[in-house]
């Protein structure tokens, strides 16, 4: 298949590129390194599947039209803000970024599938009862979302794709808003859309300076000998999925059958922030102090993250093969291997 990734030099993302081009699927690359960096992709570069990267803000006019002149048979988005203190400063960035060029990606796909159809992009959108359903040569729409849409678990429980949602951020709401836009399309244009909602991601090419990057972060600290520093109490709990896990689901997802539907990825087991500092200190040898300081953002906190995954088991038959342990090895070795912390 020929396969568009946005934001795919990205920590997920090149992970995901790695996979498609293991698979034998011709891809092309998206981003502007804003949240990520060219020599992400070294490993990728020279590969025959690769067709092409393309350095490019996807929000500047005219960016999204040329990246859709030739179809693609699938579609990863993953491109986003994904800083939740960022969004809570400037909720008008991650909106644009988030929402406004999800928009963007989901028309250019609808016309891409109409013109493969020979139907006007302009004009009433109607499906003809005279005649079969538009499925031909349907672009599949992968959506990449965030736990962060959920309302907090209650003690004990797992949270599954029928959990409540509430988003306690601009960032999470976003997020919300741009799963509903890829769902209404596959409503309104019999599109081929999924939304994928993986848990906390973590491992290599991860930057450590990021919201949602503890692992990196606590890592990095360790082994430069600075203090772990925990934001809060360090009784709110995580669910740590390793990034060759998360590229695994997403790859299953978008070669799937599976249509209009939101779907989890998780381990299925949390850990508090304090046991996670621990587990950082055991893994790297270190000596360094944890310090609890003040929460920058205590109202967008959630408590309890626990995921439940029991429909991606189902439909795609996937399962998460790395276990904590082994992923904060890895990710040990990888920030050794380059000095420490990334920017």
């Amino acid at each position: 298949m020929r396969v568009l990734v946005t934001g795919g030099a990205g920590f997920i993302g090149r992970c995901l590129v790695g996979r498609l081009l293991s698979d034998g699927h011709q891809v092309v690359v998206v981003d502007d390194y804003s949240n990520s960096a060219p020599e992400n992709l070294d490993a990728h570069r020279g590969h025959a599947g690769l067709e092409a990267i393309v350095e490019a803000d996807l929000r500047a006019p005219g960016v999204v039209a040329r990246l859709f002149e030739r179809p693609y048979d699938v579609i990863y988005h993953l491109a986003a803000s994904i800083r939740v203190q960022d969004s809570i400063d400037d909720p008008r960035t991650t909106f644009v970024n988030d929402v406004s060029v999800t928009f963007e990606l989901l028309e250019a796909a609808r016309h891409q599938y109409l013109r493969a159809n020979n139907v006007s992009t302009t004009g009433t959108f109607h499906l003809d009862v005279e005649r079969p359903h538009l499925v031909d040569r349907r672009p599949r729409f992968v959506f990449t979302s965030t736990c962060m849409v959920y309302d907090r678990a209650t003690q004990g429980a797992a949270i599954d794709e029928a959990h409540p949602t509430r988003p306690a951020s601009p960032y999470g709401a976003s997020k919300i808003a741009a799963e509903n836009l890829v769902l209404s399309y596959g409503a309104a244009y019999e599109m081929s859309v999924v939304v994928a909602r993986p848990f906390n991601t973590y491992g290599p090419f991860q930057k450590s300076n990021l919201e949602g990057g503890v692992v990196g972060i606590f890592l990095a600290n360790a082994l430069a000998g600075r203090p772990i520093e925990i934001k809060g109490t360090g009784t709110q709990t995580r669910d740590l999925l390793f990034v060759e896990d998360s590229a695994d689901f997403l790859a299953r997802l978008g070669a799937s059958t599976i249509e209009g539907e939101i779907i989890n990825a998780s381990t299925g087991e949390d850990v508090s922030i304090n046991e996670l500092a621990a587990r950082v200190l055991e893994v790297t040898g270190a000596r360094v102090p944890v310090v609890h300081v003040p929460h920058d953002h205590p109202q967008a906190e959630i408590q309890k993250l626990v995921g439940a995954s029991e429909r991606a088991r189902t439909v795609l038959a996937w399962s998460p093969k790395t276990t904590l342990s082994e992923g904060l090895a890895t990710t040990r070795d990888w920030l050794a291997s380059r000095g420490g912390a990334r920017a």
